[in-house]
């Protein structure tokens, strides 16, 4: 079962949490929410989904931590035991992160491109994964250190660009950001399709998204699993243009969706269609999962022009209860 989309977007930025938790970070940021354009300006055009999280603000949080160790995959966990038998500390926290998918031209797959942000000491900790006899690879003068043996599709390599900026993910998106780099490819200003709505969505939350064209389609399929019931509605689906996510917490969470549909009857037409599929929603998990279910209580859903936007604040109270009967983890670990 494919799961719904806000446990998709914790889930992505934990995952990279872990991934990156071995650097040591004390740099001076931006507005909490948002993040320079020359970092935007390192992702290659063709990135599909962009998002931002601010993570020294999400640390401080009640329930980060425990979301964290529920939502890690195991490969995740691995690589915090790996890092942790080298002798560094795993806990040890990036401030900001902006990572983004490239997906093949049929959807069916992904690759996963990443920057952090910190304060690095590139020479100290090469040195120690040389000695580790960690596999590297060279790519244009950057050395990619690789978890796993480095060769294999789904293998995750990282390397510094500065002392204050590192970079992870697949290989070949690595290789495209490289490229970007050297002035050999086109960066992610000239995607006229997300970077207007990149720009709309920075600085909108703690974490943030923009998803376009392709990855709207799947995750309005998850926000509207019963869109085959409303066979107009699952047209207008595909008529989405992309959608803008926006995660905003203190105690709580917010999480609020935008999609930016092909016309203003597009977008009252599929509200309507929404919000009968959250009442169904909602009489589905009653009876298996009521603490879901309450939180589907506050979801709300308005049309605004062709954007339709979708609100739904979970408090603290429920997310922790969420939490504890593991309504928010992914089914496969």
């Amino acid at each position: 079962m494919r799961q719904p989309i806000i446990r998709i977007v914790l889930f992505t930025a934990l995952a990279a949490v872990a991934l990156l938790g071995f650097f040591a970070a004390a740099p001076s940021r931006t507005d909490a929410g948002s993040i320079s354009t020359a970092v935007i300006g390192m992702f290659p055009k063709s990135t599909d989904e962009f998002a931002y999280a601010d993570l020294k603000s999400a640390r401080k949080l009640p329930w980060f931590a425990q979301m964290q160790d529920q939502m890690l995959p195991k490969q995740m966990r691995d690589f915090e035991t790996f890092l942790s038998s080298s002798g560094i500390d795993p806990n040890s926290q990036v401030t900001d992160l902006a990572w983004g998918a490239i997906m093949s031209a049929d959807g069916s797959s992904g690759q996963i491109l990443g920057v952090a942000m910190g304060a690095f000491d590139p020479s100290s900790t090469e040195a120690r994964f040389k000695a580790q006899k960690l596999p590297m690879i060279e790519s244009n003068g950057y050395h990619l250190y690789a978890f796993g043996s480095g060769g294999g599709a789904s293998d995750i390599l990282f390397f510094f660009i500065d002392s204050n900026t590192a970079a992870f993910g697949n290989r070949s998106a690595l290789e495209k950001l490289i490229e970007v780099r050297m002035g050999t490819a086109e960066s992610l200003f000239t995607n006229d399709k997300i970077y207007p709505l990149i720009t709309e969505a920075n600085g909108s939350g703690l974490i943030w998204a923009v998803l376009d064209k392709n990855s709207t389609n799947l995750a309005m399929h998850e926000l509207l699993p019963q869109a085959s019931q409303f066979p107009q509605a699952a047209a207008i689906v595909t008529r989405i243009h992309a959608m803008i996510i926006s995660v905003s917490a203190d105690s709580g969470i917010d999480v609020q969706f935008q999609a930016v549909c092909d016309s203003v009857d597009d977008a009252n037409v599929l509200g309507a269609a929404m919000q009968a599929g959250i009442m169904y929603r909602r009489y589905q998990e009653a009876q298996s999962n009521p603490d879901f279910a309450k939180a589907l209580d506050h979801v709300s859903v308005k049309p605004s022009g062709d954007r339709l936007k979708i609100d739904a604040p979970v408090s603290q109270d429920e997310l922790l209860s969420l939490i504890r009967t593991k309504a928010l983890a992914p089914s496969s670990m």
